[in-house]
């Protein structure tokens, strides 16, 4: 019989299907759960040792003997600093290492309560890896366990070998054992992606293998994606690859993926069962979500730092290495594969759903801005770099954009989009023009770009402006405040107008959609820059607009 304490058991089962077959054991009430079921577990020897100090080095000797990982294991409060000696000695000798101290919970933690301090972190700078474990209580909290864990038993192993620390806080009672068995927990195994790793070739395979596999390319840099190409487009001719433009560099239309997943709903035959996740983050939460509800036998991380980044909530396996490395070794056993019906299906879906999109003409809103900002790059063959900002507007970019964006979707946050953008056009002045696609308060909040000696004339700006967050219009619930436009939503009556004559910027508006296509022909058509063009929009026509263009779906 095992613990009731979730989180242990999460702990206990992962550690046998790390392989760990001896654990140090030390007295206590509160690690009672842990130690209680590191001895039930017939997977693991144990080695009771009264002193924490002598303990941890007893484990370090054990970790020299056989080079495999050992556990030892804690109770709460000083007991755990006594292990830091042995800790300091194992991350210089590279040592596998696993430190598993109980903790009290948070709540009690500087409330003068027996044997409570800071255990989390308290070990560092000597480990690779710091965790502290939820005690779960609903599936999203038991996936976060799982995860932790899984990152602190990969962290032994990776870049040679090191200790690492897992604390797990346990709320009382603390002594009830009627579980019979431990749960069968997902264990996420790391590779590293080298040439002469043959793992990463036989795991490439075997994906293949599967009848219904998808890659989810994420963000990354245009000289990756155009290093990639060729080995892109064959995997495209047997897998579903999945990419919105912040990973796609070539000339053609944005896949419309939020508007596959509008049409298909809930239909598992889209579901993919291998699944690879290479690159950044995605914009697409319908896609997040509609990955998360996937149950694949295979679903592969990659990174080059080998993190478990478990954005789809199923991880099986991480490769550490670089996408274009990665993208690589992949699209090199694509050989011989034959082209699966999971492939056709979303090719279909995907060339229904893009002629649909044609056929949309959206009223005068921030839709048909971007509609007609993107087919006006188009008619005059423009090939200059693209800059979003976030929320509303790079949505908007990934409906319509021919080319690349930029955006900064590393935080996803709003402040300096615009410089980010200026700074692109500073170092670019001489070789190609810059458009930025942003939102009133992206540029409001960043205006301070613009005031800038260095700035580049073959800047323009597209600027949309419906008098606050136009995103606070298009969730569902939040109009029931009263505060949404006035707190939340950040209303304004602002104009770039007065901030474009003090820099020296040339200034064009629309109100309408004829001075929208007309002052378009001028952005795209000025002698001389920087130049913004200001459209003026209603937010709830916005919100309205894009929810009739997702209803044509």
């Amino acid at each position: 019989m095992y613990s009731t304490k979730e989180n242990v058991n999460i702990l206990t089962a992962l550690l046998v299907k790390e392989g760990i077959t001896k654990a140090v054991v030390c007295p206590g009430s509160r690690n009672s759960p842990i130690v209680h079921n590191l001895c039930a577990c017939p997977d693991i020897e144990c080695y009771p040792v009264t002193d924490e100090r002598s303990a941890g080095f007893i484990a370090l000797g054990m970790t020299l003997a056989d080079n495999e990982p050992v556990a030892v294991c804690v109770t709460s409060g000083s007991a755990l600093l006594n292990v830091a000696p042995a800790i300091a000695e194992a991350f210089y000798q590279k040592r596998p290492l696993i430190v598993i101290s109980a903790d009290r919970p948070a709540q009690w933690i500087d409330q003068q309560d027996g044997q409570t301090l800071h255990q989390h972190r308290a070990l560092e700078p000597n480990v690779r890896k710091s965790v502290t474990l939820p005690e779960p209580h609903n599936d999203e909290e038991r996936w976060h366990c799982n995860r932790l864990v899984n990152e602190a038993l990969n962290a032994v192993r990776l870049n040679g070998s090191g200790p690492v620390h897992i604390n797990v806080p346990i709320t009382e009672p603390l002594f009830d054992y009627d579980v019979l068995q431990l749960p069968d927990e997902r264990r996420t195994v790391l590779y590293p992606a080298v040439t002469d790793d043959t793992r990463v070739y036989e795991m490439a395979a075997d994906f293949f293998c599967g009848e219904k596999p998808m890659i989810v390319l994420g963000q990354l840099i245009p000289e990756v994606v155009g290093n990639s190409l060729e080995a892109i487009e064959e995997l495209k001719k047997v897998a579903v690859v999945i990419q919105e433009k912040l990973a796609d560099d070539s000339i053609c239309p944005a896949q419309p993926i939020d508007e596959v997943l509008k049409m298909i709903s809930d239909d598992s035959a889209y579901r993919p069962d291998h699944l690879i996740y290479i690159g950044g983050t995605i914009v697409s939460k319908r896609l997040r979500q509609f990955l998360r509800k996937c149950e694949c036998r295979m679903s592969i991380i990659v990174n080059e730092e080998g993190d478990c980044c478990d954005t789809f909530m199923h991880a099986t396996d991480i490769i550490q290495g670089s996408a274009e490395e990665v993208i690589g070794i992949f699209a090199n056993e694509t050989e011989g594969v034959e082209k699966k019906d999971f492939v056709t299906l979303w090719d279909e879906v995907f060339d229904k759903a893009k002629a649909i999109r044609e056929t949309i003409k959206p009223r005068f809103s921030q839709l048909l801005a971007v509609k007609a900002f993107h087919e006006k790059m188009r008619e005059e063959a423009v090939d200059g770099e693209l800059f979003y900002g976030n929320s509303s507007a790079v949505r908007l970019g990934n409906i319509f954009s021919d080319q690349y964006i930029y955006v900064n979707r590393g935080v996803n946050g709003i402040e300096g989009s615009l410089s980010t953008a200026v700074g692109y056009a500073i170092a670019h002045q001489d070789e190609e023009d810059v458009y930025c696609v942003i939102g009133d308060l992206s540029f409001f909040y960043d205006q301070n770009a613009l005031w800038n000696e260095s700035l580049s004339p073959n800047l323009s700006i597209l600027l949309l402006n419906n008098a606050g967050g136009g995103i606070f219009h298009q969730l569902p619930g939040l109009e029931r405040s009263p505060y949404r436009d006035s707190a939340v939503a950040a209303h304004h009556t602002a104009s770039a107008e007065g901030i474009c004559q003090t820099h020296d910027i040339v200034y064009l508006s629309a109100h309408n959609e004829e001075e929208l296509y007309k002052n378009l022909d001028k952005l795209f058509n000025a002698e001389e820059g920087p130049v913004l063009l200001e459209v003026f929009t209603n937010a709830e026509e916005d919100a309205q607009a894009l929810k009739d263009y997702y209803q044509a779906f």
